[in-house]
């Protein structure tokens, strides 16, 4: 840590459709961060709707719930706004204007304080939240994130020390599942419903394609899967209904297979025998089932975030803040000037933070 004071860090999260806030303590021993509170605000309802997220309802809906959020976080922990010693936030990536109102309320807070602000880089919050459960990891580790908008697998040696093995050259795992559950018309949000049908349905039952399962490399692609889905619904036609949750199993193991066999080739290659998944498709069950059973067989461990953090949310961003300051990574500042990065890769983060 720059200074010893700095040691309650409030977390503010607004990259889509989740409002999160949060207050961690660091530990003066360089421990892993204590969670103290966190509150969390899901868009879910609003957009259901339309199907999707709608950017500009995400950006107003944030403005409305961050300040009672902190205050709620904040009475939770029994503490006071001027007890933060530094404000961190979500600078990317994500929606452009969802991640302005967690930067200015951030930055306006700290403004107002006194105090330094930190910008964290969103999928860095992810890759970091297993640590605040109750099985943490240890580095190094193989980094699994799939979410919506992101399937990685990186090699973590330390707070700020990832390399990326591979990722997805189209559709991450996330939108195939919301994709495939929308030609299924299961609605929004897709992915859990498309999960939820499929454990009443016969996995086996459609021999779907497993795209680029064989390739050689670590790289994912699951726009061919969303195609074969498309196809075999249209062959189905008015057998569809019936046979709706056969094809909401076998969609799922297909992604589910993928993500699998690339996590155990990762591990193979770098030599490591630890794994973090991380991500919202991490809370997944047939994904966690088949990863444990796979990995028990091979004398890995594989660590989780706890259910409840698995969404977007405040807590891994004050986490990642607190845990880079600790490592000296980064330094808070009190230039209260500020820009988001709706698209970083996580790889380039150092490059700006060397």
């Amino acid at each position: 840590m720059p200074k010893s004071d700095r040691h309650l860090v409030l977390g503010i999260e607004t990259s889509c459709d989740e409002t999160g806030v949060a207050l961690v303590r660091c530990e003066p021993s360089g421990g892993v961060p204590a969670l103290l509170a966190h509150a969390l605000h899901s868009q879910i309802a609003m957009h259901q709707a339309y199907g999707g997220v709608v950017p500009e309802l995400a950006s107003r809906d944030h403005i409305r719930r961050v300040l009672p959020l902190a205050e709620e976080v904040l009475a939770q922990a029994g503490a006071r706004l001027a007890d933060v010693d530094v404000v961190a936030y979500t600078r990317g990536p994500g929606l452009a204007g969802a991640l302005l109102v967690g930067a200015g309320v951030a930055c306006a807070l700290a403004a107002a304080l006194g105090r330094p602000v930190l910008g964290v880089h969103h999928l860095e919050g992810h890759l970091l939240s297993p640590f605040l459960s109750a099985d943490p990891p240890e580095f190094p580790f193989v980094a699994l994130l799939v979410s919506g908008g992101h399937t990685q697998l990186m090699r973590v040696d330390g707070v700020g020390r990832y390399a990326l093995l591979g990722e997805t050259i189209d559709d991450a795992a996330g939108e195939a599942f919301d994709k495939s559950a929308k030609l299924l018309g299961l609605g929004y949000p897709g992915g859990p419903a498309l999960s939820l049908l499929a454990q009443q349905g016969d996995a086996k039952a459609f021999a779907l394609p497993r795209p680029l399962l064989h390739s050689g490399n670590l790289d994912f692609s699951f726009a061919g899967l969303k195609t074969a889905v498309l196809t075999q619904a249209k062959k189905l036609g008015d057998a569809l209904e019936a046979r709706k949750a056969d094809l909401a199993a076998s969609t799922e193991a297909a992604i589910v297979d993928v993500l699998v066999h690339k996590t155990l080739a990762a591990l193979h290659a770098t030599g490591l025998t630890r794994v973090v998944v991380a991500g919202g498709v991490g809370a997944n069950r047939h994904l966690r089932a088949q990863l444990d059973a796979a990995c028990a067989t091979r004398r890995v461990r594989v660590h989780y975030p706890e259910l409840h953090l698995c969404t977007d949310n405040g807590a891994m961003i004050a986490l990642a803040a607190a845990m880079r300051l600790q490592a000296g990574r980064q330094q808070a500042h009190c230039d209260y000037a500020f820009d988001v990065k709706p698209r970083w890769p996580l790889d380039a983060l150092e490059a700006e933070n060397p």
